[in-house]
């Protein structure tokens, strides 16, 4: 049975939810409809805690939508996500600082933000499965095999992650990539795969109600390695028939392949009504967990 989505529902219920957040903290960074990053350093509600503010906004969420929340509340965002995740559907995990390392380690490294199911297939051939694992790998061994990727791996299996949480966001692109379960390097295969990545990117696109003048081509090959191509164009792009043909026309150019390709993102960036200016947030200072 197909169940078509709602997503003028889930648009209200996520904005009635952001509103409870807006309670307790300015300092929210949306990751999706449903889940965030909260800042609440500042403790606007004079709870003590991050964790009594944490447990506040679930009773609120609760009590006005009828919906259950988890919530994770530790001193970084990279683990805050992980333990989010440690009690679903209806629960609450605490990682305090001395406390980080050692869930970590503990953990898959399947279950890391960012290591989806390709990178997870490679850690494994490499022994790699856990973020103890991860940690007994110095850091020239992870550039040798992930590249770029290595200095967040290295700092994820520590328990580190300096991202502040960025609020108020202004988008400087919509797009879409995704990781394939096997690499591709015809021709035919991957015109047909970039196809799919840009009907998800222009659903995103039209859902924004944007227009952009600058289409760029991610493309990932089987070492790792990333390439990225852009095209201006001198009007706003507004028709996917245009944005197809820019990104097949940069994939083309792209061809043939020596190395296979694990990865093909879209983007359209230059949007409309573009702001450079993106608020900074204060210097953090200490809340109890």
């Amino acid at each position: 049975m197909f169940v078509p989505p709602r997503f003028d529902v889930y648009r209200e219920v996520s904005q009635q939810i952001r509103a409870i957040f807006a309670r307790y903290t300015e300092l929210i960074e949306p990751l999706s409809l449903d889940e965030a990053y909260l800042d609440v350093t500042e403790d606007r509600a004079s709870l003590g805690s991050a964790t009594a503010i944490a447990n506040a906004i679930r009773e609120a969420i609760r009590a006005e939508t009828g919906l259950t929340a988890s919530a994770g509340v530790s001193y970084n965002k990279f683990i805050a996500k992980l333990a989010s995740d440690q009690n679903k559907p209806d629960g609450i995990c605490i990682i305090p600082p001395t406390h980080g390392a050692t869930f970590v380690a503990g953990l898959p490294v399947k279950r890391f933000h960012g290591v989806g199911p390709v990178t997870a297939r490679k850690m494994e051939a490499l022994g790699i499965l856990t973020g103890q694992d991860l940690r007994d790998r110095p850091l020239d061994f992870l550039q040798r095999h992930f590249g770029s990727y290595a200095d967040y791996l290295y700092g994820a299996a520590r328990g580190i992650d300096h991202r502040p949480v960025r609020a108020h966001r202004i988008a400087k692109s919509v797009g879409a990539e995704r990781t394939f379960e096997s690499d591709l390097s015809d021709r035919d295969g991957l015109r047909t795969a970039l196809e799919r990545v840009l009907d998800a990117a222009w659903t995103r696109i039209e859902r924004s109600g944007v227009a952009g003048r600058t289409v760029t081509l991610k493309v990932r090959h089987s070492d790792f390695r990333t390439i990225t191509r852009a095209r201006s164009a001198h009007r706003p792009i507004r028709d996917r028939a245009e944005f197809l043909a820019v990104g097949l026309d940069l994939l083309d150019q792209q061809l043939p392949v020596t190395l296979g390709v694990r990865l093909l993102g879209l983007t359209l960036s230059g949007l409309c009504g573009d702001d450079d200016g993106v608020p900074s947030g204060p210097t953090q200072a200490e809340l109890p967990l």
